[in-house]
């Protein structure tokens, strides 16, 4: 169990230029990730260190989006002038987590430009749109080289997490304690009563630290 990533729902000015402002405070340069069709979102991604990535993302006008809880928490999240919508475990049995939420993961894809299909499952979108606080979990599936972290060499790396909510929930909601996914990330916890969520991510660009 690893953060993977962590998931950035654009402004109202959509996924271009919600990434360019994002990517130019970090200094670097995002790709292009793709349509997810099952969900009916798009990405754009900034690989990092440690194996960890950046998504920022936008839903389509598609029956997909509407149908599919990933899409419903975008769409939810850009409405409200978008932000942080949440951050992902990378888990190697998604089995243990299934049987504890009383359901199946989901199969995700999206296809690069050469024909290549990255493939993974996810469970938990439905526990991050009622308490935004708590990760998803997906198990990637095929070529581990397609990770999108692996798009370049990343040189930003996360830091800390800012999140409004308490250990304790989080860790109920994992199985496990919330420290063994974020051994190298540090996370401050915040209003514990108040709104849930992500509120800010802090990395260091270059010996540069810098929140969003």
């Amino acid at each position: 169990m690893r953060m993977d990533h962590v998931s950035y729902a654009c402004e109202p000015d959509g996924l271009a230029a919600t990434t360019e402002r994002i990517a130019s405070a970090l200094g670097v340069e995002a790709v292009k990730g793709g349509v997810h069709p099952r969900f009916g979102t798009r990405n754009m991604i900034i690989p990092l260190t440690q194996h960890h990535y950046l998504e920022v993302v936008e839903v389509l006008d598609h029956p997909a989006s509407d149908k599919a809880p990933f899409g419903q928490a975008v769409r939810a999240r850009s409405a409200a002038g978008g932000g942080w919508m949440g951050w992902c475990v990378e888990v190697q049995d998604l089995g243990p987590i299934e049987t504890r939420l009383g359901r199946k993961a989901v199969p995700g894809n999206r296809k690069f430009p050469d024909g290549r299909e990255l493939v993974w499952k996810q469970i938990g979108i439905l526990g991050l749109i009622a308490d935004p606080q708590v990760p998803y979990m997906l198990k990637w599936e095929g070529d581990p080289e397609l990770h999108p972290s692996n798009a370049y060499p990343g040189t930003v790396g996360v830091t800390k997490l800012t999140i409004a909510g308490s250990a304790e929930r989080v860790t109920e909601w994992l199985g496990e304690p919330v420290e063994k996914p974020l051994e190298d990330v540090e996370v401050e916890w915040v209003a514990p009563k108040g709104t849930p969520g992500i509120m800010s991510v802090t990395f260091d660009a270059g010996g540069r630290l810098v929140t969003i």
